[in-house]
């Protein structure tokens, strides 16, 4: 009886210690899931920011900004200086290397470049002329998409897609693709885009979604939420842009009237289950408050893409 007694307590305490451990191993279990977790979607997606919210400044300063805000990802935008764009078709490949170091120094990576207007105006093989060299002038920063704006002229319209087909392969081969953004004129709604698109009818072509710019351009009669299902296996990657009636994008992203956890929703839906999410613009300030929004941004765009869905 004693030898009996003495064994169940053994077993007891055995059973007890073993709950123990496993009690502990639990929450170090949990924290390695949920970092693993929160890794994989940060190959999924890149998130980061554009240089606009620092537009009257050198890019540097956007750069550094960007950099301290937590970001590892910088898309290349409007700043000081030639054309107010950081990289564009003016600029000289010598520049745009200096802009890939100062990236690089930073340690960033640059998703996306808004290179501004092709010279299709003057004729179709100035328009492709120029979109090779602003091609060009992308890689030497290491940029692995331009996004483009579009043109609002019916009668330049053909000639500018005709020179991004021309070019689609020109930029394959530098390891980069071209997308277009709703952005007013013939490409202000998913549809149009969509149109667009097929009439390129090239695989390294496709839409850069915004979801602000729908809002925008429709006077906030087209909801993103409703327009996203439209461009359904054509979405390469997002600015992050949120909107507040009336016609103001100056918004820093989850303030406004875009409800971004439905439009990525259906955008996932639709085939978009990675890529870049860069924030394009925040509400206006100083250099302080402008970082302070940069950082909320940030986290807001992180916990969008941890949630599930």
């Amino acid at each position: 009886m004693i030898a009996s007694d003495e064994l169940s307590r053994r077993d007891f305490m055995g059973g007890g210690l073993k709950l123990g451990a496993a009690g502990l191993a639990m929450p170090f279990a949990t924290a390695a899931l949920a970092a693993k977790e929160v890794k994989k979607q940060k190959e999924r997606w890149q998130v980061g920011c554009y240089t606009r919210p620092w537009a009257q400044y050198d890019y540097r300063v956007g750069l550094d900004a960007i950099a301290e805000a937590g970001f590892k990802y910088a898309g290349l935008m409007t700043a000081k200086g030639k054309n107010n764009l950081v990289i564009s078709v003016a600029t000289t490949p010598e520049e745009a290397a200096t802009v890939g170091e100062e990236v690089k120094k930073r340690g960033l990576k640059v998703p996306s470049v808004y290179g501004g207007d092709i010279p299709v105006g003057t004729s179709l093989e100035a328009g492709i002329e120029g979109l090779r060299k602003l091609i060009d002038n992308c890689a030497a920063c290491g940029c692995k998409n331009l996004m483009m704006g579009g043109t609002g002229s019916k009668e330049l319209h053909e000639r500018y897609y005709k020179a991004v087909g021309e070019c689609c392969d020109y930029a394959a081969e530098k390891g980069m693709g071209i997308s277009v953004k709703p952005h007013g004129g013939l490409n202000a709604t998913g549809p149009q885009c969509r149109k667009t698109i097929e009439t390129v009818g090239h695989k390294n072509f496709g839409i850069w979604y915004d979801p602000g710019n729908i809002f925008y351009y429709s006077n906030a009669e087209l909801d993103p939420v409703d327009d996203a299902g439209t461009v359904d296996g054509l979405v390469v990657g997002m600015c992050v842009k949120d909107y507040k009636h009336p016609k103001n994008v100056e918004v820093t992203p989850g303030t406004g009237q875009v409800n971004f956890r439905k439009v990525m929703a259906r955008l996932k839906k639709g085939g978009f289950k990675r890529g870049a999410l860069v924030i394009e613009c925040l509400e206006p300030g100083d250099l302080k408050k402008t970082l302070a929004e940069a950082v909320k941004a940030r986290e807001f765009v992180e916990q969008l893409v941890a949630a599930k869905g």
